[in-house]
């Protein structure tokens, strides 16, 4: 009987050990912090066609947000940025990169619906292992004035928190 109480309790801890490692892990996978590396810079094709590097915004905080268009949680961001671009135009550019499979004809249509008002381009393999092989959508980086690479966030982040970013490296 001794023996089948032990069993049960063993169980009984992994089970409660595995729910603490669950919970910890859903609260930090979100945000990590980097320790100040130079943004790699690139140059894509946004939208109309015309070659966008990234060393064009130097100087100004830049949000570098890896996404696709079938992506929900890449959507539920996209006001974010809209109404973060709309507010510090001066001192912020947004910059999406699509990675989506469909190119032109699925991320026109769909950056025309949603009303983005920032660049928006098109990712590839190189950019993506430039920056870590991006492994989960949306990823976005927070580049400070000075092109070092300060935050990096992965999947859903809230408006406040880029908004915290944004004023504290403007």
């Amino acid at each position: 009987m001794k023996e089948g109480t032990n069993m049960k309790r063993n169980k009984i801890i992994a089970s409660l050990a595995a729910v603490i490692f669950v919970i910890v892990g859903v609260f930090t996978i979100g945000t990590t912090s980097v320790s100040a590396q130079e943004a790699p810079d690139f140059t894509l094709k946004d939208i109309d066609g015309n070659d966008v590097s990234l060393s064009d915004y130097k100087g100004k905080v830049i949000l570098v947000d890896f996404w696709a268009t079938w992506c929900g949680p890449c959507k539920m961001e996209i006001p974010s940025f809209i109404q973060l671009q709309n507010d510090y135009a001066d001192d912020v550019v947004i910059l999406g990169i699509s990675l989506d499979q469909g190119g032109p004809k699925v991320v026109v249509p769909f950056v025309e619906k949603m009303d983005i008002n920032y660049p928006v381009v098109y990712g590839n393999g190189t950019v993506v292992k430039a920056y870590g092989g991006v492994r989960g959508i949306p990823t976005t980086f927070v580049i400070d004035r000075d092109f070092n690479i300060q935050r990096k966030y992965v999947g859903y982040t809230d408006h406040k928190v880029f908004e915290n970013d944004i004023l504290t490296f403007k």
